[in-house]
């Protein structure tokens, strides 16, 4: 409602502005067609007069001099209603097509304002839930009159997790702020030496869970970057595949390079994503069902928002592919440094 509101209003602006403009040279085209056909209607009436002689009809005269006040009238009738008429139509085709304009104006404008108002409530929630689960339980430990120190010690742990969880959802929404505010420093890196240390970041996991990280690094090249920033994107892809995949399975990181990209691949064999999911997985704070894993998986749905916007600053892109009980494929596709 807000932007059909809004593209009428703009739209209106774009006609007045087009109406204007087609009037302006209507007028124009009107005054110099009607001085041109009254020169060539009217004004020859004096040559006419000193040419016939005295012995020239007078009603051969009045009759000829008749006939061109009525071609002039026709032509200036004429004149005036084609001029008329292609206001009309230029008022209605551009009435149209300033609606058109309007709406492909505003579109990215409404785009941004919901994902703004989404990410505000999605925010809220997720910092008021560890709130006011520290609030509840705080205030039935303070109405229990027998509250003992080991339970009073149980209370305070059980605060300190939450407020783990508010400083990693803290620390989260301000990486992705740095990152989409494009506050990152480039210089040539090379695309091995991000996989390695991405990889080595994750390793301790995978082991944990007895998951083989098969690396296959080609000669990629360079690109330009921020390093900190695309070691911490390959850390949550790889680290969402170990999370995802079961115990004693392999993820393969590849690293590719096609054309004028750097392709960095992180292949698994875990539960994969539907594709209902799959079009919300870059979404701030969207976290999959869960139902079909026994994990326990904890996390705000931040990571891989982050990662596609470390992307995205890069003028680079993230895709998936996925079948579900198949496994997954992420690909962080990334510009390469020219001349390599």
């Amino acid at each position: 409602m807000t932007l059909h509101k809004g593209s009428l209003r703009l739209a209106g602006l774009y006609l007045g502005v087009l109406m204007i403009i087609s009037l302006f040279f209507s007028a124009t085209l009107y005054q110099t067609s009607d001085r041109e056909l009254e020169r060539g209607l009217r004004r020859p009436t004096a040559t006419f007069n000193a040419v016939s002689g005295p012995g020239f009809s007078n009603v051969l005269r009045q009759q000829i001099l008749s006939e061109r006040e009525e071609q002039y009238k026709e032509a200036h009738d004429r004149l005036l209603n084609n001029l008329i008429l292609t206001n009309l139509l230029i008022l209605v085709g551009g009435g149209a097509l300033s609606y058109y304009l309007a709406l492909r104006t505003l579109k990215p404008i409404e785009e941004a304002h919901e994902a703004q108002s989404r990410f505000t409530a999605d925010a809220s929630h997720e910092l008021r839930t560890p709130i006011t689960t520290m609030r509840t339980e705080n205030e039935v430990a303070l109405m229990d009159p027998k509250l003992t120190l080991k339970e009073a010690k149980q209370q305070l742990k059980s605060n300190v997790e939450e407020l783990e969880k508010l400083s990693a959802l803290s620390d989260g929404l301000l990486r992705l702020a740095q990152v989409e505010n494009n506050n990152l420093r480039r210089v040539p890196i090379k695309a091995g030496r991000v996989t390695e240390m991405a990889v080595n970041r994750v390793l301790p996991r995978a082991e944990s869970r007895s998951i083989l990280i098969n690396t296959e690094i080609q000669k990629a090249g360079e690109f330009m970057g921020d390093e900190a920033s695309v070691v911490e994107a390959l850390v949550t892809l790889i680290d969402n595949a170990v999370k995802y995949s079961p115990e004693k399975s392999e993820i393969i990181v590849r690293v590719t390079r096609e054309q004028r990209n750097i392709l960095f691949q992180v292949i698994d064999s875990g539960r994969g994503i539907s594709k209902s999911e799959l079009p919300h997985i870059f979404d701030r704070f969207y976290r999959a069902d869960l139902s079909r894993t026994k994990q326990n998986i904890s996390g705000y749905g931040l990571g891989l928002a982050i990662a596609k916007s470390i992307a995205d600053a890069h003028h680079g892109d993230i895709t998936v592919t996925s079948k579900v009980n198949k496994g997954s494929t992420f690909t962080l596709i990334l510009p390469a440094k020219t001349g390599n």
